[in-house]
């Protein structure tokens, strides 16, 4: 199974994103909205990654419970796609949510639904899979 990251909207404090998840080369099987910091040239903490190729791992923490753990990020670790609803909750990870709104009236796009969109895509998605990330 493999999935796609498509950045679509950057600003000075966040990138808006989709991820569309795939059963194959050609069946969609889910589509979410995804919230990452901006480009700082993949400086730890605040920047997104880079784009790319990654395996992504199924992983388990007391902080985010089920989520998954991109591999082999060049220069960083521990980069997962978990739950969250600002840009203050990536610290250069990948947020998903259902769709965007600004929640916490700071003039900025959040996801929402994050924890129901992240429960939606362990249901859909294996242990492992492949995740490309395209820049716009």
């Amino acid at each position: 199974m493999k999935a796609f990251l498509l950045r679509l909207q950057e600003d000075e404090k966040q990138t808006l994103s989709e991820i569309i998840f795939y059963d194959n080369d050609v069946n969609r099987v889910l589509e979410v909205k995804a919230l990452e910091l901006p480009n700082r040239d993949n400086q730890r903490s605040i920047s997104r990654v880079n784009a790319g190729k990654y395996i992504c791992k199924l992983r388990y923490s007391d902080k985010y419970k089920w989520h998954y753990h991109l591999q082999d990020v060049e220069g960083r670790s521990l980069i997962l796609i978990h739950f969250g609803n600002y840009y203050t909750n990536t610290r250069g990870c990948i947020l998903v949510g259902n769709g965007f709104t600004d929640i916490n009236k700071d003039g900025y796009r959040d996801v929402t639904s994050s924890k129901k969109t992240v429960k939606r895509v362990l249901e859909v998605m294996p242990k492992e899979f492949e995740l490309t990330i395209v820049d716009n």
